[in-house]
């Protein structure tokens, strides 16, 4: 069994995915179809697997990603940019289903959107990658060196306050081919 990454499909079953947070669970079960098909603000990733070829795909976990801008002097890389908005890829959400924990699902949809972003830096233009993480998942993130940065905006009091955290791309080794 080989897990593969793709994008969401209007025909996937999303309902049975509980990745154990709530607010991810009702974003994946209700609002990234949307976000996708209809807004167009963003595209969710599915990382799948099925058994056998007459098997239906299970979906192990899902990563959203949209494009996004940082100020040249909120990067923490200390590298000499232009003066207006910088393009980054913002990895928007990241879960893995409960059920799947531990089989290193969320590393291969962390590796595949540290890849899109280099296939952006090469065809758009992409400095970087920028999570808000959730204060109990910064470990992860770190290990893979994103960095905090310093953010200036307003916290939304209902919620646990996010983390954003950056890692450049130039820290990241080069890959030659596109994701697939």
């Amino acid at each position: 069994m080989a897990v593969r990454i793709r994008a969401l499909a209007e025909s996937d079953d999303r309902a049975g995915f509980r990745s154990g947070n709530e607010a991810l669970d009702l974003f994946f079960h209700q609002y990234a179809g949307q976000n996708q098909f209809r807004h167009h603000v963003g595209v969710t990733y599915v990382a799948t697997e099925s058994a056998s070829e007459d098997e239906s795909e299970q979906l192990l976990g899902f990563a959203t990603v949209a494009p996004a801008a940082l100020d040249a002097d909120e990067l923490p890389n200390g590298k000499s940019m232009p003066p207006y908005p910088i393009p980054v890829l913002r990895l928007a959400r990241l879960a893995t289903d409960e059920r799947h924990r531990g089989r290193g699902v969320a590393l291969a949809l962390l590796r595949f959107t540290i890849e899109l972003a280099e296939h952006q830096r090469d065809e758009v233009g992409c400095v970087g990658v920028l999570v808000d993480a959730k204060p109990e998942s910064t470990a992860f993130y770190e290990r893979f060196g994103f960095v905090p940065l310093d953010t200036l905006a307003g916290e939304i009091l209902s919620a646990p306050r996010a983390i954003s955290m950056f890692l450049p791309l130039g820290s990241v080794p080069r890959r030659t081919a596109p994701p697939a």
